[in-house]
């Protein structure tokens, strides 16, 4: 029987700076394929054919008032914005705690900044549209997209390499 590993803390590195102590939640993109319906002649049902990636999307949410995270609203450079998340999770059986490190690129698209009321929490959104995505487990990459230079990398194979060879032969 195993216990499930549960996130211990975290800290976000926007552009190099690290907020530790002021980042409260942490919304990583979903991954997801685009797809279509396609029924032909003699099939029974429609099976959905990949179209390639979803857009991906990921939040920050801070504790803080952030003017340095306001200023990079409205950046025109498309990976503009460099997030990079850093969690430990652990699961209560002593075992050792997991690293996990997301990198992102992308900029923000919205910025919510929530109600203010004197003497209440402060929590300020930030919603970042991503071109870049990696994920790092304990040192080793579990997923890798770079939507503008066509890598999809799943667990060491590049599901796209076929493609791109196609395209850049």
């Amino acid at each position: 029987m195993g216990l499930p590993r549960k996130l211990i803390n975290i800290n976000v590195f926007v552009n190099g700076r690290g907020w530790l102590g002021e980042v409260s939640e942490f919304e990583e993109p979903k991954l997801a394929f685009a797809s279509e319906e396609w029924r032909g002649g003699g099939m029974l049902g429609p099976v959905k054919l990949d179209k390639g990636l979803e857009a991906m999307e990921a939040t920050i949410t801070m504790g803080s008032h952030t003017a340095y995270l306001i200023r990079q609203f409205g950046t025109t450079d498309v990976e503009g914005t460099r997030l990079r998340l850093v969690a430990a999770y652990r699961a209560d059986d002593g075992g050792a705690a997991q690293a996990v490190e997301i990198y992102l690129g992308g900029r923000f698209s919205e910025i919510d900044l929530g109600k203010s009321k004197p003497g209440d929490d402060t929590e300020h959104k930030y919603t970042a549209q991503l071109n870049y995505y990696r994920r790092v487990v304990d040192g080793r990459t579990e997923a890798e997209i770079d939507m503008l230079g066509g890598l999809f990398m799943i667990d060491g194979v590049d599901r796209y390499a076929e493609i791109m060879s196609i395209l850049t032969g």
